[in-house]
């Protein structure tokens, strides 16, 4: 490894750092309660550090939103490979979903309170980035009900149903942990999620799980 690359390598290291900190103060105290002396206890790190990586609260925030939107779209998307069956893509996009809530919960609750408040910061990025790739995704939907795949559904909210259901094991983790009475949800309760997801949309979809 070259030391530009080790470099390169260490920076992008601490940023993850510091964005995994900032979504867990910014989900605990919201964005007005936090303070960047918070997130660089969180951090392990210095607040001239932080700021050094993240100039000022708002650019801060701002990265944690667009990080959660960035993961999305890397692990959402579906897959346009004509040989893959709709199950196996509805499938593993719930899975993949279903992941996200689980790894990264804080940064989920973060995104969500930013969109109960209409999505001030996060607007443009989200019409910019994460429209075309639903689009696309509506598409392929629509290719196959023209092809006799699944049931003729709104695409539009297929997704929104997928996304609901999902995204609340983070975002309202807490509730479904007093329900199960449990302190944490462990693998297992994501595990089961995932099997009854997949086989409640593929059966409205008129698919065989």
């Amino acid at each position: 490894m070259t030391k530009a690359t080790k470099t390169q390598a260490n920076r992008a290291k601490t940023e993850a750092n510091i964005l995994r900190a900032a979504e867990a103060v910014f989900a605990q105290k919201g964005f007005a309660g936090t303070a960047m002396d918070a997130v660089a206890q969180q951090a392990g790190l210095s607040k001239q550090l932080i700021i050094y990586y993240f100039p000022g609260k708002e650019k801060l925030y701002q990265a944690v939103l667009e990080n959660m939107i960035d993961l999305w779209l890397e692990k959402m998307q579906f897959n346009d490979d004509p040989s893959a069956s709709p199950a196996d893509i509805i499938s593993d996009y719930i899975r993949q979903k279903i992941e996200l809530s689980r790894d990264y919960p804080n940064g989920s609750k973060v995104f969500a309170h930013e969109i109960i408040n209409g999505a001030p910061v996060l607007k443009t990025y989200l019409i910019e980035n994460l429209r075309p790739a639903f689009e696309r995704d509506i598409t392929i939907i629509e290719r196959w009900i023209a092809a006799g795949l699944i049931k003729p559904i709104d695409p539009k909210h297929l997704f929104f149903t997928i996304w609901a259901a999902t995204q609340t094991y983070a975002d309202f983790s807490t509730q479904i942990q007093l329900l199960l009475d449990k302190p944490n949800l462990t693998q297992e309760d994501f595990d089961d999620a995932t099997q009854f997801l997949c086989q409640f949309v593929l059966s409205a979809l008129g698919i065989k799980p």
